[in-house]
């Protein structure tokens, strides 16, 4: 590979962003395990702060998972998320750091977080949240559809599935093919000047 990178070509970014949408409505096809495997295996060389990887991916992808998972649902999330193949809790470690030693081997990054509760929370949250974000993209590279949500009980959610408390939720992810003949319009996007400086 050259030292500068090239940038992938339009359909590729069409794959991962202009064309790609926000899925409700999913069509009766599955998603292989194999694929998931796959999907992690390129989540994880996504960038966090000092290596710390505090996401975990809980594949909600039977019916006896998804039972579980029914309860904490809001209402309007229950029907698109019982439909959807695979329904992925996004949800952060709160001993990341118990693995730092392995992760970010280079100093005692571990001593930096033990003991303070407020600093492994928000590393947590802010890197696990960055995690999702890759697992959408390299979901979408991949051939696979997202539909995200934060429409749920989190405390009813991880008490169902994370009862000894070490694992929290943050959001939650639909996946599969989606039935591109339910879409509606795209929503507007904020132009540059509304959303960007240069300083």
């Amino acid at each position: 590979m050259s030292e500068i990178q090239t940038r992938l070509d339009p359909a590729a970014l069409a794959q991962l962003y202009g064309e790609a949408r926000t899925f409700s409505h999913w069509l009766p096809r599955p998603v292989a395990p194999a694929l998931l495997q796959e999907l992690y295996s390129l989540v994880k060389f996504g960038p966090t702060s000092a290596n710390c990887q505090p996401g975990r991916f809980w594949f909600v992808a039977t019916p006896a998972g998804k039972e579980r998972l029914r309860p904490a649902l809001a209402e309007g999330n229950v029907e698109k998320t019982m439909a959807a193949p695979v329904t992925v809790i996004v949800a952060y470690d709160t001993r990341f750091h118990d693995l730092l030693p392995k992760t970010f081997p280079h100093v005692d990054a571990r001593s930096w977080f033990e003991g303070n509760a407020e600093l492994i929370e928000s590393t947590a949250r802010r890197n696990s949240s960055l995690q999702g974000g890759y697992l959408m993209i390299a979901a979408r590279a991949l051939g696979l559809d997202c539909g995200p949500m934060s429409g749920f009980d989190a405390g009813l959610l991880d008490r169902t599935f994370f009862p000894d408390g070490r694992y929290r939720s943050n959001f939650l992810c639909n996946l599969g093919y989606g039935d591109r003949s339910h879409l509606h319009g795209r929503s507007p996007r904020l132009d540059f000047a509304e959303a960007c400086r240069v300083v």
